[in-house]
């Protein structure tokens, strides 16, 4: 097999033709280890520089998840409602709420294909996380 230019793609490529049992000479097995050495090397370091801080926007959205909130009831509210009372895009607020509602803090429920969000109830297991459920 000839070698073409050793990129980490090409590299992968090779190492999982040889583990399908295709026959690389032994440079050719040298240079793809060095390369795929490499890489994992490359990757160990990006991961290490990742401070694991939030960022200046997660921050921001955590403020204003909170807002959103303050702003929710039980009766329930339109996207755009909640987006007019906090004093951002609906767009935002969408994007917000639907991390709410993963989260757990916020329910999401459509009547005659209207949506609406409500503050979540934790002791109702119909609206709780299915690892908050307790029996």
């Amino acid at each position: 097999m000839t070698m073409e230019k050793l990129t980490y793609v090409n590299a992968i490529n090779f190492a999982l033709r040889a583990l399908n049992g295709e026959e690389l000479t032994q440079s050719d097995k040298i240079a793809v280890a060095d390369k795929l050495i490499a890489l994992g090397q490359s990757l160990e370091k990006r991961n290490a520089s990742k401070s694991g801080k939030p960022t200046k926007t997660q921050k921001e959205n955590t403020e204003v998840k909170g807002q959103i909130e303050a702003v929710l009831t039980a009766e329930g509210q339109k996207c755009g409602e909640i987006a007019e009372k906090v004093g951002i895009s609906g767009q935002k607020c969408s994007a917000l709420l639907t991390q709410m509602v993963k989260d757990g803090i916020a329910e999401k429920y459509t009547e005659k294909r209207v949506t609406y969000f409500r503050i979540a109830d934790p002791d109702d297991p119909v609206q709780a996380l299915p690892g908050e459920i307790t029996y």
